[in-house]
């Protein structure tokens, strides 16, 4: 029988995946609207979502995009050297998936499919799978 996180577990949680999914929007270098349409929140909710103590909580499809993109980011910083580890995501493609735009768009424009899409193909470039 699966228990249900209690809500202080869940708050710690998302606070947690906010604070990286900031870090890898900093190091990325994405504009403040791109990390509120990858993080599927309006501009204002995410500038309040980046402040300690914020307390809005994350939809399941939220936690779902925060956790693809830290796993993207990782897949990146193992498969790729600096900087294009840092600036792939911001580069127009020519890759099967992006048909020359830049990855972050696709993400912002396809959601949360694109962004298993991308991960699954960053871990089998890597040899993952």
């Amino acid at each position: 029988m699966e228990v249900a996180p209690k809500k202080h577990d869940a708050e710690q949680l998302a606070a947690v995946a906010l604070k990286a999914f900031g870090n890898v929007m900093s190091e990325w270098g994405v504009s403040l609207s791109e990390a509120a349409g990858l993080a599927d929140m309006s501009e204002s909710t995410w500038k309040r979502a980046r402040k300690p103590g914020y307390a809005g909580g994350l939809t399941k499809d939220q936690m779902l995009r925060l956790s693809a993109v830290i796993g993207i980011y990782k897949a990146l910083k193992l498969y790729f050297s600096e900087p294009v580890a840092t600036r792939w995501m911001t580069l127009p493609n020519n890759g099967p998936l992006f048909e020359g735009a830049r990855p972050v768009d696709t993400l912002i424009e396809e959601g949360l499919p694109q962004f298993l899409r991308v991960r699954n193909y960053l871990d089998a470039l890597r040899g993952g799978a």
